[in-house]
């Protein structure tokens, strides 16, 4: 005879959500492991949604594009709470460039992953300055399962984990790919221009 447990409640959802972030440096293909990752929950026929910012428009106005031109549908917004509304009947959510997100992000993360949904993000760890970049430190903090990639450094071919910035604008925010940043190693991205 089969006994229903006690703690069993008909409105909890039986999956398990998460929350993966991959971060890493610009050229270290972040985004490239976050459209591996979404295809095979495609392949395995889950419901997936994808978003970036809105303000991201360096590859196409609406697709998420590695540097090697793999892309993958996304819908772009405006603001983290909006990922909410949308990704309502998705099992399955990926974030590019999670960093440009506003802080609500890290609840709207959360949200999803206790409502059972599996959540991917992909950004940037650090700024130009070798600082740590909007909410990503907390974001790494709640995540279930970190991942940080690396990219060759393009002065000495070492192991790079920073974006030196080319271009001597100081503004925090500054889209752009090999035209402003390039991937360093520690040492040269400390060696700055003399590198």
């Amino acid at each position: 005879m089969f006994i229903e447990p006690l703690h069993r409640k008909e409105n909890i959802n039986p999956r398990t959500g998460w929350i993966e972030v991959i971060c890493g440096s610009m050229f270290s293909g972040k985004t490239e492991e976050l459209i591996r990752r979404l295809n095979r929950a495609k392949i395995a026929r889950q419901k997936i949604q994808i978003f970036k910012p809105a303000l991201d428009k360096r590859y196409h106005e609406e697709n998420i594009v590695s540097h090697n031109d793999n892309s993958i549908r996304s819908v772009p917004v405006h603001a983290s709470s909006e990922i909410m509304t949308l990704a309502k009947n998705s099992e399955v959510i990926g974030i590019d460039e999670v960093q440009f997100f506003d802080e609500a992000i890290v609840e709207v993360c959360n949200e999803l992953a206790n409502t059972g949904k599996r959540v991917i993000l992909a950004g940037l760890d650090m700024d130009y300055t070798g600082k740590p970049f909007g909410c990503m430190p907390q974001l790494m903090a709640i995540a279930e399962f970190v991942t940080k990639v690396h990219a060759i450094c393009m002065v000495c071919g070492e192991v790079a984990s920073y974006s030196y910035r080319l271009s001597p604008s100081s503004e925090r925010v500054l889209l752009g790919e090999t035209d402003f940043y390039e991937a360093r190693c520690r040492r040269c991205f400390n060696l700055g221009e003399n590198a």
